[in-house]
């Protein structure tokens, strides 16, 4: 979010030296004074378009993951490795959904919320933002064990799901939140297409805003610092990850004397794992980068291309988000225990009928073959 604010934030501190400046009888002004790229020529277009999406995935992502976390508290004790990353990514995916409409309300108005609720949904909107792809890669990784490893991963898929998961996902996601915690702040901005400097404050129209606010010397710096973190840790290693893991999947299914129907199928899920979280992340980071080589000084662009650019990261920002609604169809609705445990869940079948035959299953023989055929349905869950 503090993405689409950082350019108002930093021409408000030019505003404001600029009025500090000027002499109280001070009239005149440079008439070749030239004002900065326009940036926020776009703000009409976010004020409408990102409330309405960030609407859309708030509505999808509740009740998606929410549905999720119902049908695993429904299961109780009976979880299987594929169950508890389920539970780890909707809970993740649910807490940043929460996040939401207070960034819809940014977008369209202004900060109404406070200096603690600017700092707490910062905090959670980082955290759950990276624990999110995180959980992606473990999960790749684990259906890579399953399946490649098949006959002797167990102890190393049960402590990747039990113990490692915690350290490897949520303290570095946690270690990230630190510079909400410092940064993050309410104050008063500017808009760029502001009357001329030497006009008073009180004459501007001014919003309140909650992002990050580094120090002005060295704005760009941290701004480009962070925003290269962001890409490295919330896409680059965790996309290595997935796209190394799910390829050597699509290997070993293309072997193998699995049915043809079967490996057809199996090969479909894991394409489309891999389609859709590049395509929901990539667009989002190439804006980032190329904003990046701009404030960098690395490429000049023109105004225009400079206001197409922030438009561009507004919107793949937003397609980037709906990867959390995605992520329980594609992790859990399309797996067939998940959607017997969940018409369960929902009608409020038998709990004891529904245990007895998942436990019967876990009882049943563990081989190559049998752990790739759960390992293919879990592939969309």
């Amino acid at each position: 979010m503090n993405v689409l604010n950082m350019e108002i934030d930093m021409y408000s501190d030019y505003f404001e030296n600029s009025t500090d400046n000027l002499s109280d009888d001070s009239v005149d002004f440079d008439i070749d004074f030239q004002e900065p790229c326009g940036r926020s020529l776009s703000n009409n277009f976010n004020q409408i378009f990102l409330p309405t999406v960030y609407g859309i995935i708030f509505i999808l992502g509740m009740i998606g993951n929410g549905l999720v976390v119902v049908v695993m508290g429904y299961q109780k004790k009976v979880k299987t490795m594929t169950d508890k990353y389920r539970l780890h990514l909707s809970v993740a995916d649910l807490l940043f959904v929460l996040t939401l409409p207070f960034w819809a309300v940014d977008a369209a108005k202004s900060w109404y919320f406070g200096s603690f609720l600017c700092v707490s949904v910062h905090v959670i909107y980082t955290l759950n933002l990276y624990s999110s792809v995180l959980i992606l890669a473990f999960i790749s990784l684990d259906r890579y064990l399953a399946i490649v490893r098949a006959t002797n991963s167990q102890d190393t898929r049960k402590l990747l799901a039990t113990k490692v998961i915690y350290v490897g996902v949520w303290l570095p996601a946690v270690l990230l939140t630190v510079p909400d915690l410092v940064f993050a702040r309410v104050q008063e901005a500017y808009p760029l297409n502001s009357p001329f400097p030497n006009q008073s404050m009180e004459a501007v129209d001014s919003r309140i805003m909650c992002q990050r606010t580094y120090p002005q010397k060295h704005s760009v710096e941290w701004t480009v610092g962070f925003r290269f973190q962001q890409i490295l840790v919330g896409f680059i290693l965790p996309g290595l990850v997935i796209l190394n893991c799910y390829c050597i999947i699509i290997g070993k299914l293309s072997q193998g004397a699995r049915s043809h129907a079967q490996k057809r199928k199996a090969l479909k899920t894991t394409i489309i794992l891999i389609v859709c979280f590049f395509s929901c992340w990539l667009p989002y980071c190439v804006g980032i980068f190329l904003d990046n080589l701009v404030m960098l000084g690395v490429i000049s662009l023109s105004c225009d291309l400079e206001q197409a650019v922030e438009k561009w990261i507004s919107i793949s920002e937003a397609l980037a988000y709906f990867h959390c609604c995605l992520n329980p169809i594609l992790y859990a609705f399309l797996g067939v225990k998940f959607k017997k445990s969940a018409k369960s869940a929902l009608t409020a079948s038998s709990r004891s009928s529904q245990k007895v035959t998942l436990m019967a299953k876990k009882r049943g023989p563990i081989s190559s073959v049998s752990i790739e055929s759960e390992s293919s349905s879990a592939l969309t869950s």
